[in-house]
């Protein structure tokens, strides 16, 4: 008889420590599952800083080239909020266009905005030919 509860308290702890092992294994899968969201998350909120971020150093070149036509600048930096953008304006004179470059960089993420503008030379008018994100 002793030799029966035995068994069934052998059969009973091993069936404890299965079950506790799949446990263990569902918590550290919710745990990674729950990190990897947060992690993505920041990812989103981290991509859309930059973005924001770049688009305020293009719209801040479009003001210096309506109040100078002739503004170009090697590179000057732009704050937005918590973020910098890096702001590149190219114009060459003579083609009566310009170009201005865009760059932020948040955490890993960077987004880089290029424009391309024509400058009106008899009314100094600056309009927008193409805007896009560069990859």
């Amino acid at each position: 008889m002793e030799h029966s509860s035995s068994r069934k308290g052998q059969v009973f702890l091993a069936l404890i420590f299965f079950i506790g092992g799949i446990i263990a294994i569902v918590g550290l899968l919710l745990a990674f599952l729950a990190a990897s969201s947060a992690d993505s998350g920041y990812g989103v909120a981290a991509s859309f800083a930059a973005e924001s971020a770049a688009t305020a150093g293009a719209e801040d070149a479009l003001l210096q080239l309506d109040r100078n036509a002739a503004f170009a600048s090697a590179g000057y930096s732009v704050p937005s909020g918590s973020s910098t953008a890096t702001v590149t304006v190219t114009n060459p004179s003579s083609a009566g266009q310009a170009t201005i470059l865009s760059v932020s960089t948040v955490s890993a993420h960077t987004k880089k905005i290029s424009v391309v503008v024509s400058e009106n030379a008899a009314t100094g008018q600056v309009n927008v030919i193409s805007w896009m994100e560069i990859q």
